[in-house]
This record gives C-alpha cells, sequence and structure tokens, in this order.
C-alpha cells in the first residue's frame, strides 16, 4: 500500500486555502474566497485558473443584486484530491511527532 502524495496543484498556500474553504461548503461567491485568503482579484483569478485547468473546482456565473458574480465549487475530483492532500500533511505531520487535532 503506497501513502498519499501530496498535490503540487493544491500544495501552493493560497490554492491549499481556497481547496479548504470550498471542502467546506457546496460553493461559495468568489470574493467571500479571496476576502478569506486575503489575496486580490488579480491573484484569486490565478489560483482558480489553475485549480480549474487541473479539474478541481468549477465555475458558476450568475447575476445577484444587478452584478455578475461568479462562485466556486470544488470537483469531486477536486475533494478527492484535497483529500488525499491533507491525508499526506497529516502523515508527515504524525513522522515529525506534531500532534494533529481531530
Amino acid at each position: 500500500m503506497s501513502a498519499p502524495v501530496l498535490d503540487a496543484v493544491i500544495h501552493a498556500p493560497g490554492r491549499l486555502q481556497i481547496c479548504a474553504m470550498l471542502s467546506a461548503a457546496d460553493e461559495v461567491e468568489f470574493g467571500v474566497v479571496r476576502d478569506g485568503i486575503g489575496v486580490s482579484d488579480s491573484v484569486m483569478s490565478k489560483h482558480v485558473k489553475q485549480l480549474e485547468e487541473a479539474g478541481y473546482v468549477k465555475l458558476r456565473k450568475a447575476a445577484l443584486g444587478g452584478r455578475q458574480r461568479t462562485w466556486l465549487a470544488l470537483t469531486g475530483s477536486g475533494r478527492k484530491a484535497f483529500a488525499g492532500h491533507v491525508a499526506e500533511l497529516t502523515r508527515l505531520a504524525g513522522l515529525a511527532g506534531v500532534s494533529v487535532p481531530g
């Protein structure tokens, strides 16, 4: 049995934070995630594009309050990849003797 491996697409801190936020909901509005991770629109867009190209995030655009909004959601493969990445981080933390809550 092989251990999970770190996912290079998810591993970047911004993308890891995006996946963590999206994993807790069905979908989250772009601006909420952007503000939650504390980046600019352009940095957020770059991260989302990489996640979308990997098939980990899907976008939905809809008008809300007279403005076009973008909603983000993890795909099934995105949820699986994020769970595997977290499992590997947890395994590595255990090897280092770091107590992981949960």
